[in-house]
């Protein structure tokens, strides 16, 4: 199969293009597409054919459930039931935006899409083009990211086709994301909320609107023996082809022992990297330092993160490691990515 690239941004929007786009997804094909956090592989929501579809580009679970983007709020009365008036504070307040809401499903969401469940993964995204994309494929579109499942989730259309060439007909190339990581996920199917999955929309957004809300006991946790209620729950995800440690504790001794640990790697012939920021960046030794953003603002180490895990590969670093990051705001979401990244594996000094 010949996968196409075609540019297409928030100041460019192509109707004709849009429609090719949307025609492949209600014939039950893929289509790759920008959105405001990462790139997503869309199929047909209401299509079990396409979900199936959707897993094996991914080489991804089947239980791993999908989320399913729509263009307009009235859309979610089609695929949910019972929608709760949380749901309408949360996008009043979110939407279109970073935020995605575990609901019942309907019977016209199949259980392909959803991992079995009973319940149903729904965003609207604040991405221009995946809107009109959205409404050009029928308004239902199921979307992970679209990156080989357990790699780093594509922040750019090259690491996109590097993952999904020769898989899927068509890439919508909307250049680099804003945010670059995934959309919080937050059940409210529970009597209280629950934060499944960190993103840009932190707790404290989240309570400001709703009031009480609690978060997943295995949200920071790995978790290998229960079915996964949202997308990034169980499996390994983000995770570079190198060994990565994160390195937990007082700076000074993180790049101390940073340095005597590439050292020891180098002696073994094995090229090295650090993730870190540019505060400290220019204290480390290795084949490769990677600067991820600056803890001034940690929204730049989210928006670039999965782009330097990348580049880690690209460049065939062996051994990583990565400064870690305090759980408050928007580092919850960072360290989650890099906890799964790093298969959990932590040094604490």
């Amino acid at each position: 199969m010949d996968t196409n690239v075609v540019f297409m941004d928030e100041t460019h929007i192509e109707s004709e293009e849009l429609s090719r786009a949307g025609a492949l997804i209600k014939q039950g094909e893929l289509v790759a597409f920008p959105t405001e956090t990462v790139y997503g592989l869309g199929g047909d929501a209401l299509q079990e054919d396409s979900a199936r579809k959707i897993y094996a580009a991914k080489g991804r679970p089947s239980d791993n459930p999908l989320i399913i983007h729509i263009a307009k709020w009235e859309d979610i009365y089609y695929i949910c039931r019972d929608v709760p008036k949380a749901a309408e504070k949360l996008a009043d307040a979110f939407w279109p935006g970073p935020l995605t809401m575990i609901l019942k499903k309907s019977d016209v969401v199949p259980f392909a899409t959803t991992g079995g469940l009973d319940t149903v993964a729904v965003r609207l995204p604040g991405h221009a083009v995946a809107r009109a994309f959205i409404e050009a494929a029928g308004g239902y579109v199921a979307a992970p990211s679209a990156n080989v499942s357990g790699r780093p989730s594509p922040t750019l259309a090259k690491y996109v086709l590097e993952d999904m060439k020769g898989k899927i007909p068509l890439i919508i190339d909307g250049g680099e994301v804003g945010i670059g990581v995934e959309s919080t996920i937050v059940d409210l199917t529970e009597e209280t909320p629950v934060i499944l999955r960190p993103g840009y929309i932190t707790r404290e957004m989240l309570e400001n609107v709703l009031g009480e809300v609690t978060e997943d006991a295995t949200m920071m946790e790995s978790l290998k023996d229960v079915a996964p209620k949202a997308p990034g729950m169980k499996y390994r995800h983000y995770a570079p082809k190198g060994s990565l440690t994160i390195v937990a504790g007082d700076t000074e001794a993180v790049i101390k022992y940073i340095n005597e640990a590439c050292r020891e790697a180098a002696g073994q012939g094995k090229r090295t990297g650090v993730l870190c920021t540019s505060e400290t960046g220019s204290r480390y030794e290795a084949d490769s330092v990677k600067c991820v953003g600056s803890r001034a603002d940690e929204s730049t180490v989210a928006q670039g993160l999965y782009k330097v895990l990348r580049e880690c590969d690209e460049e065939e670093l062996e051994v990583l490691f990565a400064e870690s990051f305090d759980t408050e705001g928007i580092g919850q979401a960072i360290m989650n990515r890099l906890l799964k990244a790093a298969g959990h594996q932590v040094t604490q000094l």
